[in-house]
């Protein structure tokens, strides 16, 4: 379990709404499992206390740091103390996102304003502060994470949140081509229908007026598969990503869905 020995890693959103598996706090756990130096951005310090409290209990090397990633001081702050600390920044992983419903005519512009800063500024944000770090160095790995509503109708109407997604996607791929030279791979985790903490926390009360069981029976229903994973399937994608096992992967992606997108219907 040693694919990423000696790896600073930045994690965004590595807390959690709730108790389990989020994307970013499985991406923290398994980075560190795999011998990374994590270190655990998030705004609620509460968020964080199970990510660290598992990382802990396994051996693993956790720091944690308070950054509202939607903020530019404050993710340059970020960063500038992940480097301060511990001399590198190897890896980043991306991990804030969250959904609002309503297409064009129901979503109010405020609304639309603060879905694109949540999930896309805020990973142009993260970059723009650690790319210089990574390419100083002589190079680095970005991971993203998307969502299968940037590239597809996915159930639900959230213009929004499936705007920012495939933005995601394509800035990845900018990001990939124009610092290739730097030694910087950039590449996209895209997940579909995950049974994460977000589902109990917030997904239910805007989609099935509170009715969990219906709600994860409506999602899963769309799956070949038949089951949901949840953020460990996310993470062992950027797992990979991140890795150098991939040196030879950059301005791609991989969809974690069960086969939810290459479906017709």
């Amino acid at each position: 379990m040693t694919r990423l020995t000696g790896k600073v890693a930045v994690i965004t959103g590595a807390g959690s709404v709730g108790p389990g598996w989020g994307n970013g706090r499985a991406a923290a756990v398994l980075f560190a499992r795999e011998g990374a130096t994590v270190f655990a951005l998030d705004r609620r310090p509460d968020a964080l206390a199970e990510t660290v409290e598992r990382i802990s209990a396994e051996g693993g090397t956790v720091r944690t740091h308070l950054c509202d990633v939607t903020d530019s001081a404050s993710v340059k702050s970020a960063m500038d103390t992940c480097r301060a600390e511990f001399g590198s920044l190897d890896i980043l992983v991306n991990n804030v996102g969250g959904s609002r419903p309503g297409g064009p005519a129901e979503l109010s512009e405020a609304d639309w304003s603060a879905q694109l800063e949540y999930n896309l500024t805020s990973v142009y944000l993260t970059c723009r502060h650690a790319i210089p770090v990574m390419r100083e160095q002589g190079g680095g790995a970005i991971v993203n994470t998307a969502s299968t509503s940037g590239l597809r109708w996915t159930g639900s109407p959230q213009a929004g949140y499936a705007a920012a997604k495939a933005g995601v996607i394509q800035l990845t791929k900018v990001i990939a081509v124009q610092h290739a030279a730097d030694g910087i791979r950039a590449n996209a985790v895209v997940p579909g229908q995950l049974h994460t903490p977000m589902v109990e926390a917030r997904l239910a009360g805007q989609r099935e007026d509170g009715d969990v069981d219906a709600l994860l029976a409506r999602r899963q229903a769309r799956i070949p598969l038949g089951f949901m994973g949840d953020g460990r399937d996310t993470a062992y994608a950027a797992l990979y990503l991140a890795s150098d096992e991939a040196r030879f992967v950059t301005g791609t992606e991989i969809v974690v869905d069960g086969g939810m997108t290459a479906r017709c219907d």
